[in-house]
């Protein structure tokens, strides 16, 4: 599968290469744009974002420590498949984890926090597609952690969700946004009612989704995602 042309990015000249180049394509691969199976050369990435050949190698090795890229000597490099034992355990910890952040949430939170919360609501109601509401919905989760005190634990979940990601993003073209928002919503009032028990609950039936929707996904994309 040849490089799509809709993968073209500007770096900017102030800021180093290689992790422009790492966070370019680690959201392109996490939003489909470059879909599993993908062939990626050096060359062709460095020509795409207007750099050197050096930085894209380091970014090549970075997100195949990532699980992202599957480098294949003599072969190439390909965007990998998307492994489903790697998607469950990301959303078992991340469920773990962001449990303990929203019950911390609850017993912080105050009136200028719950109003960032629910201006984000506002904002993922009238989100124009849903690469847009997906941003939005990281910037959610990552004010809660916040809110909680911990947005470091927030960042190290970043790695192992990758996988988990993208299949958030294959999700969300069918997945019904409304019922995500109100989801959402249901969190912010037991925040603000520091209601640890009714957010916790609405927080893991909430991540709880992707598991259940995880068949369908397959089904409907099977020569995205691997078992092994």
């Amino acid at each position: 599968m040849p490089l799509p042309s809709a993968f073209q990015v500007s770096l900017h000249p102030a800021r180093t290469a290689q992790p422009q180049a790492a966070d370019a394509l680690r959201t392109a691969i996490l939003t489909g744009t470059l879909p599993p199976g993908t062939k990626v050369s050096e060359q062709e990435i460095a020509d795409a974002i207007g750099t050197s050949r050096q930085p894209v190698r380091e970014a090549f090795l970075r997100l195949s420590g990532e699980g992202l890229l599957d480098i294949r000597p003599q072969r190439g490099t390909f965007v990998s498949k998307i492994t489903v034992a790697e998607v469950l355990d990301a959303r078992f910890v991340r469920e773990a984890v962001e449990a303990d952040l929203i019950r911390l949430a609850c017993q912080r939170a105050d009136a200028p926090a719950i109003a960032g919360l629910r201006d984000l609501l506002t904002l993922q109601a009238a989100a124009p597609d849903p690469a847009s509401f997906m941003a939005l919905d990281e910037s959610f989760h990552r004010a809660i952690a916040q809110i909680a005190g911990k947005a470091r634990a927030w960042d190290h979940l970043q790695r192992l969700k990758s996988q988990m990601d993208r299949v958030r993003f294959l999700q969300l073209q069918d997945f019904p946004i409304p019922t995500l928002i109100a989801q959402h919503s249901a969190m912010v009032d037991a925040i603000a009612a520091q209601d640890t028990a009714s957010a916790e609950t609405t927080l893991r039936a909430h991540l709880r989704l992707i598991e259940a929707d995880l068949p369908g996904i397959q089904a409907a994309h099977p020569d995205y995602f691997t078992n092994s």
